[in-house]
């Protein structure tokens, strides 16, 4: 019940929060892929999953903990077409199936995710360019969370917001905004935080923090 009513509330950020134009800056900014991640994409076909990127190897570690970079999107731009049917079939693969993945995970440092968007019917997987969250609800959800890079490690995170507002790209440049709600907001939050270098385990580690703190007051 108080899910519905707080729907109510904060349906009201849409309209304010996707008012603005898109920020001219990111017009600008390079969409060509290095050339370590270019020869990286092209290692293998368009249909063949990529190797995902763990933090207990120091080598991955550094990249997932780097911070993805904001692109122009082009329609025409087949490397781009190419490395996101790569990043689907990785978070899509039967070895190793997640309900999201960001392109830091298999060391491409570019600003892209797919979503399996459990709000949909048919709960389709989708993907997106340059998404920003730009409002957070007050309102927190418990999630049992798990990482494709942090292997056999699953616990539950307390301060999910339970809705955001999510700007982005589409696959034809078209700037976006979408409120997301339940636990598919969680998704998003755990994919664009590896877009930051954060991985969910920082969380866990924040509110282990924030516990012990409030038992020594």
């Amino acid at each position: 019940m108080r899910y519905s009513i707080y729907f109510v509330l904060i349906s009201f950020f849409i309209f304010t929060g996707c008012a603005s134009k898109k920020n001219t800056s990111t017009q600008k900014r390079n969409s060509v892929f290095s050339t370590e991640e270019t020869k990286l994409i092209l290692s293998g076909k368009e249909d063949q999953p990529m190797r995902v990127l763990l933090i207990t190897n120091p080598t991955d570690s550094l990249i997932l903990r780097s911070k993805s970079k904001n692109f122009v999107v082009r329609e025409n731009d087949k490397l781009l077409q190419s490395f996101t049917n790569r990043l689907y079939q990785t978070v899509t693969d039967s070895a190793n199936r997640g309900v999201g993945i960001a392109a830091p995970q298999v060391g491409i440092l570019k600003n892209i995710i797919w979503i399996q968007r459990f709000d949909k019917e048919n709960e389709p997987f989708e993907v997106y360019y340059n998404p920003t969250i730009t409002k957070y609800s007050n309102l927190k959800q418990d999630v049992l969370e798990g990482c494709l890079s942090i292997p056999k490690i699953r616990k539950t995170t307390h301060y999910r917001s339970y809705a955001i507002l999510l700007q982005y790209d589409d696959k034809k440049g078209q700037h976006k905004c979408e409120m997301i709600e339940a636990f598919t907001a969680v998704i998003f939050q755990h994919e664009i935080d590896h877009l930051n270098g954060i991985l969910f385990t920082d969380h866990l580690d924040q509110e282990t923090k924030e516990s012990t703190n409030h038992k020594l007051e």
